[in-house]
């Protein structure tokens, strides 16, 4: 069966090339010119991946990703002129994979979407988990009593699970399985966008997508930056698992 992609994109001219694009990579689209007729889209057709304007009218992109996340593990690909930090961290928080600024290259929406597709869409993780698994289970990581399962993508601090969104899991599994080693930002870049080429950002929105999502992941897991318990920040260069315990 074909590839199923979702078009949310008022503006005509826009919601065209997006769909062309998609088109060529052998996706079957289908669009939508507002917010709500986007979520129920959406919920129709169940597709691998969804563009979504941020500047809907009716229902904005950020009530949408909301919307659509409780219910669907679609890649959603937020498409937006507001490039400014705060705008990231809103569009992330609500549940976006991947933030691209307008005007866009054809090329660049490609790549990130095929970076994307290169590993299957991920299920949400089960919120209640009936045993804490041992530290030294060689199906887990652990750092300071933080837990990671690459297999079943479960986070837990001790026997507290900790809810991720995908791009926040991606970072934390890099960090772990690093073992202390220095990560640059280029690394986590590619983690997040499922490339493991190593190809450095695309564009320079996305290594503040790397900071945003550092942000809040250490916020979900309760890390302080002045006296960080599991994540550092080597100045210049990137992230590592923090020395002490």
């Amino acid at each position: 069966m074909p590839r199923v992609a979702v078009v949310i994109e008022d503006d005509a001219d826009i919601r065209h090339l997006v769909e062309s694009v998609l088109e060529q990579m052998g996706f079957e689209t289908h669009s939508a010119a507002d917010g709500e007729a986007g979520v129920e889209a959406v919920r129709r057709w169940d597709p691998d991946v969804t563009t979504l304007d941020v500047s809907l009218p009716g229902m904005d992109g950020l009530q949408v990703a909301k919307r659509i996340r409780e219910f669907t593990s679609t890649y959603v690909v937020m498409l937006t002129a507001r490039d400014e930090e705060i705008d990231v961290l809103l569009g992330l928080e609500a549940g976006a994979d991947d933030y691209i600024s307008k005007p866009f290259r054809p090329r660049e929406l490609r790549a990130r979407v095929e970076a994307m597709l290169r590993r299957p869409r991920g299920e949400p993780a089960p919120e209640v988990v009936e045993t804490v698994p041992s530290s030294a289970s060689p199906d887990w990581l652990e750092h300071n009593g933080l837990l990671l399962s690459p297999a079943t993508r479960v986070v837990r601090s001790g026997d507290t699970p900790i809810n991720l969104t995908r791009s926040e899991f991606e970072i934390l599994r890099c960090l772990m399985e690093a073992q202390g080693h220095v990560v640059t930002k280029s690394a986590l870049a590619d983690a997040m966008r499922y490339d493991d080429a190593g190809y450095g950002f695309v564009s320079a929105t996305e290594g503040r997508n790397v900071e945003v999502h550092m942000a809040n992941l250490r916020r979900k897991i309760g890390d302080g930056a002045g006296r960080p318990r599991w994540i550092e920040t080597v100045r210049g260069v990137g992230y590592r698992l923090s020395t002490s315990s």
